[in-house]
């Protein structure tokens, strides 16, 4: 029965992904989610049903419209499995808990906001607040992830990392967005405190790494920006799910 939801799960969650992609395509430039219908941004023909099965339409096809032809964005495939893929071992990991709706939730959120800034430079406040709304809200509903004391505070954890990334700012004088600041609040909202250290300090890191990589395959310049969203985005998710685990072991090995 266990694979059997999980089947169920990450078919919903590609379904998801799909939509996810209409979000990614249309928020930056405050088009409608809804309307016109899914279309080739190329030809401007509807799309009709079978054009539009998640992952494998996109196989079938190729990566191509049907009807002209023309290359469409691998970040369509990707979107997709990274949903239903989410959804599916969160589910694996939470059951039917109140986090695993919460999760799953917070990694659409996450995936949107990954792959718009990505794409854009861009950390969207139609998104930013929304979402701290939401991880404010949720706080009483949380099962595993519920905040037993004065530490673990959200409004304390958004204060936290909106003042660092606030100085990581002013003292770069620009090498940083406020977007990514905003980010941080989020994420301070979401994980609580001392977990936001945990966030920030998965994302630096992975952040730090890719950077390096890319200026020794010489993919960028040094003075060219790289989106630090999908980083945040990367910390935020793996802080919500294993941020305790995290934390009480570098606790415990620092107090040996």
């Amino acid at each position: 029965m266990d694979i059997l939801w999980i089947v169920i799960l990450f078919i919903l969650g590609l379904e998801i992904g799909s939509f996810l992609n209409v979000v990614i395509d249309r928020l930056p430039e405050d088009r409608s989610l809804i309307k016109p219908p899914s279309h080739c941004d190329n030809c401007g023909t509807r799309l009709k049903p079978i054009d539009l099965i998640p992952l494998v339409s996109y196989l079938w096809l190729r990566g191509r419209c049907r009807y002209c032809g023309t290359h469409l964005t691998q970040r369509i495939f990707w979107v997709e499995l990274a949903t239903g893929l989410s959804l599916a071992l969160l589910w694996a990991k939470f059951d039917w808990s109140n986090d695993f709706w919460i999760l799953a939730i917070y990694a659409c959120l996450l995936i949107v906001i990954f792959v718009i800034d990505l794409n854009t430079q861009l950390i969207l406040n139609k998104i930013t607040y929304p979402a701290c709304i939401f991880a404010l809200a949720t706080v009483p509903l949380r099962d595993e992830l519920t905040y037993i004391d004065w530490r673990d505070n959200p409004l304390i954890g958004g204060a936290v990392g909106f003042a660092l990334l606030f100085l990581v700012v002013v003292l770069s004088r620009g090498g940083m967005g406020w977007g990514d600041v905003k980010m941080a609040a989020l994420m301070g909202f979401a994980l609580g405190f001392p977990i936001i250290f945990v966030g920030l300090m998965i994302g630096i890191l992975c952040g730090g790494i890719i950077a390096a990589v890319l200026l020794i395959l010489k993919r960028k310049g040094r003075k060219q920006a790289i989106p630090f969203g999908p980083f945040l985005a990367i910390g935020a998710m793996t802080a919500l799910i294993w941020g305790n685990t995290i934390w009480d072991w570098y606790r415990d090995l620092h107090i040996q």
